[in-house]
């Protein structure tokens, strides 16, 4: 996603990470990989579990993309890292 941050920015979509690392864990870890985009700690998976990113026994997050409109409306959710190509191809279709 870091690399592809301009055409998110083109559908003025902002991503941002979510995982169970600690803020302080996140701080050093997107410096370290010059990350354009803000990472949360979702240190009890709440927001994991409500877009169901989590793996199968509920104990750990599977890498997924979602697109959330400002009104919380889920338009695109996948298991995995699909490309921003795909992702927006949802966008586009709007």
């Amino acid at each position: 996603m870091r690399d592809e941050i301009a055409q998110y920015q083109a559908f003025d979509v902002r991503p941002f990470g979510v995982n169970p690392a600690s803020v302080k864990s996140h701080v050093a870890y997107a410096a370290h990989l010059r990350l354009p985009f803000q990472l949360f700690s979702d240190t009890g998976l709440a927001i994991s579990r409500t877009y169901g990113a989590l793996r199968p026994g509920g104990e750990s997050i599977a890498r997924s993309v979602c697109l959330i409109d400002r009104d919380g409306t889920i338009l695109y959710s996948q298991a995995g890292a699909p490309g921003a190509e795909i992702v927006l191809e949802t966008l586009r279709r709007s």
